[in-house]
């Protein structure tokens, strides 16, 4: 089993500022990848946002296996939360956020409104693991680059304040992971979807990996894709790296360059819609 840890030190300090912030909020709202949104939470949101509003955006759901973005839709809802299924690139779903957010603070907007206090805007912090898409996800909201992005993990560093309109004002944080994976098959589904630092990985075990789930999983992407009829996982990733050019002096293969080809084609959508688990496995 491949063993995956990463928790930059400025993690740490992010999460004491989330902890400091999130009594400022009445909403969190939580980004998590749609190929694998139960490992791509992160578990300590639960016990930071208790009693907090909750909304859940399952972001790059273009990517992800449709069917399996309902039955992920229907198991969030089921525990209390909203969910919207969107792409912060394309913008699709944009337009259900705003009724999401409303519908998840009612309770909140009521006790207001009893209160006698009018038009005080909803505070929600946006959170997610790193490379997950908030900033990309604020800017499209907002119409308008106001939070630093970046195709790689860790780019956001500080809590920023970006005020939308009247009535919804949104803190971006940095994307933080939690200090120990406890299932490592929580940490591989991280790595196939790039969330942790690519530096610190071995590609070609990893691509043995990812290989090894959709042969069982999805096998005919593999077989489109590559025109491999090969039922070992070793000889497939030669004929990915035979297919993707990835020969050396002497015709030995370069499998480092032919892991990160392959990655590019899963991660970009190439490969097809693809999602790495299903609610039942929660």
């Amino acid at each position: 089993m491949i063993t995956i840890q990463w928790y930059p030190g400025h993690m740490t300090k992010a999460k004491r500022a989330m902890k400091e912030d999130i009594r400022l909020v009445d909403l969190i709202i939580e980004l998590v990848d749609a190929r694998a949104p139960l490992s791509s939470r992160n578990p300590d949101m639960d016990d930071l946002g208790k009693g907090k509003a909750r909304l859940i955006l399952l972001n790059k759901s273009d990517l992800a296996d449709e069917r399996e973005n309902e039955s992920w839709i229907t198991y969030f809802s089921g525990l209390g939360y909203q969910v919207v299924k969107m792409n912060c690139r394309t913008g699709a779903g944009l337009k259900q956020i705003n009724g999401a957010v409303l519908e998840a603070c009612k309770e909140k907007l009521e006790r207001d409104k009893r209160k006698g206090i009018l038009n005080r805007p909803i505070r929600a912090m946006v959170v997610g693991i790193p490379n997950v898409g908030k900033s990309t996800f604020i800017n499209a909201f907002a119409g308008k680059a106001c939070a630093k992005t970046g195709n790689k993990p860790g780019v956001t560093k500080g809590n920023q304040w970006i005020k939308l309109n009247k009535n919804l004002e949104l803190l971006d944080t940095p994307g933080i992971l939690w200090p120990r994976f406890e299932d490592q098959e929580v940490g591989l589904k991280l790595a196939y979807i790039g969330s942790i630092n690519d530096e610190i990985l071995n590609k070609e075990e990893l691509a043995l990996s990812l290989i090894q789930f959709l042969m069982e999983e999805y096998p005919d992407v593999l077989k489109e894709r590559y025109q491999t009829e090969e039922e070992q996982p070793v000889l497939i990733f030669q004929q990915i790296a035979k297919i993707r050019g990835c020969l050396k002096k002497g015709g030995e293969y370069d499998l480092n360059r032919a892991a990160n080809l392959f990655f590019d084609d899963f991660r970009s959508g190439k490969l097809g819609r693809i999602t790495l688990e299903r609610p039942a496995s929660a």
